[in-house]
């Protein structure tokens, strides 16, 4: 397997960490978290994104994209995590357009899936109920059967970007009880169709999130992606691959948050010398750095069998993600802790880092969760 960047990897990401140090300094997060921006990111950047082509990427050259994969927009995600990026390449790329991508027919892909890749239109993918926690098959949504089509009933919760999205790809039963794989059903569902509402949800990261409500949602049989009660695959992969994306971003504030507290280690002067000179914090940056060149390595494993089909693929994806929940949030941890009193303050940026730590570990599952997972495909 490829752990080492090509020539045209190498310069995607100097792209991409250039582009968000010129338009996505930490500050412009800080104004839309005081502001109380309602999207909570600017249409404006993720347009830039997009002329880039950095929204094509994990496409087919059938459906619009550039026919790349995983392993470029890992890079693209490790900028936008240095930056804490707020604009939504994940959430409406990776899981909802993903499922379009995979499932959705000819007529959904040009009306919904062209226009989120041009960035003009915002898809989010609305799968999350109460008291489901990590498992995708605790659908309790329903889809009724009727003439020509589906009344949708349920509730979404955390609906990643969900806030002000043009569409959802929501996940609702057909058939069988919540838990059970079988019977689940992805439909396209405008979010200007009636019966549609959302509420945003504060996120300790202010990140976009909202709680949708479905109440009696008419869908045609054209906006059934793929076959009814067959969804949980489609979702699933869409899921994977979605994580793989966002332990990029981990990997890129986990980062971010090392190199600038080894900058203040080295600035910071105590009893007249660097506070970086002492034997115990030389130590403890030293275990940041490991655990984060591991990660590194854990990310690139997952991106690359996902993109070459590996018969271990899922393995790895829960590998990187168990890993990156743990060194983000230690890392934070750390950062915040030998910047000192500083570092706890809200003037000071490095606290962004620990609150996204947070919430990406929370993001289709924590550490725990993922070991299971790991072992349960190993077949323990």
């Amino acid at each position: 397997m490829q752990l080492v960047l090509t020539e045209d990897q190498t310069m995607l990401a100097r792209t991409a960490g250039a582009f968000m140090t010129e338009h996505s300094p930490i500050s412009r997060l800080r104004k839309l978290r005081d502001a109380r921006d309602e999207r909570g990111y600017s249409l404006e950047v993720y347009r830039k994104l997009a002329e880039l082509g950095w929204t094509a990427i994990a496409f087919s050259e059938d459906d619009g994209g550039l026919g790349m994969g995983l392993a470029e927009i890992v890079l693209v995600t490790e900028a936008m995590g240095r930056a804490l990026a707020p604009e939504p390449l994940i959430p409406s790329l990776l899981l909802a357009g993903q499922a379009l991508a995979r499932a959705g027919s000819a007529t959904l892909k040009q009306t919904w899936l062209a226009p989120a890749i041009a960035g003009e239109k915002v898809l989010a993918l609305a799968h999350l109920e109460p008291g489901a926690r990590f498992d995708l098959a605790k659908v309790a949504t329903r889809a009724d059967r009727v003439t020509g089509g589906y009344r949708v009933s349920g509730e979404k919760h955390q609906v990643w970007g969900g806030q002000l999205a043009d569409a959802y790809v929501v996940s609702a039963r057909v058939s069988g009880a919540s838990g059970e794989r079988e019977g689940i059903a992805l439909f396209l569902v405008p979010a200007s169709a009636k019966g549609v509402s959302s509420t945003p949800q504060v996120r300790v990261d202010s990140q976009n999130a909202a709680i949708v409500r479905l109440d009696g949602v008419e869908l045609r049989d054209g906006d059934l992606l793929g076959t009814a009660g067959n969804g949980y695959a489609v979702l699933a992969d869409a899921v994977d691959r979605a994580t793989v994306a966002l332990c990029g971003e981990m990997l890129g504030g986990a980062s971010e948050a090392f190199d600038r507290t080894v900058a203040y280690l080295r600035d910071r002067k105590q009893f007249g010398v660097p506070i970086g000179s002492f034997q115990a914090l030389k130590h403890r940056a030293a275990r940041m750095y490991i655990e984060i060149e591991l990660s590194r390595s854990a990310v690139m494993a997952a991106a690359r069998a996902l993109d070459e089909g590996q018969a271990d693929a899922a393995s790895l994806v829960s590998l990187a993600k168990a890993r990156l929940s743990e060194t983000y949030c230690q890392v934070a941890n750390e950062a915040v802790q030998m910047h000192g009193g500083i570092g706890m303050t809200d003037e000071h940026e490095i606290g962004f880092f620990m609150k996204r730590a947070r919430a990406a570990e929370m993001t289709f599952g924590d550490a725990a969760f993922h070991r299971e997972r790991f072992a349960a495909l190993a077949g323990f």
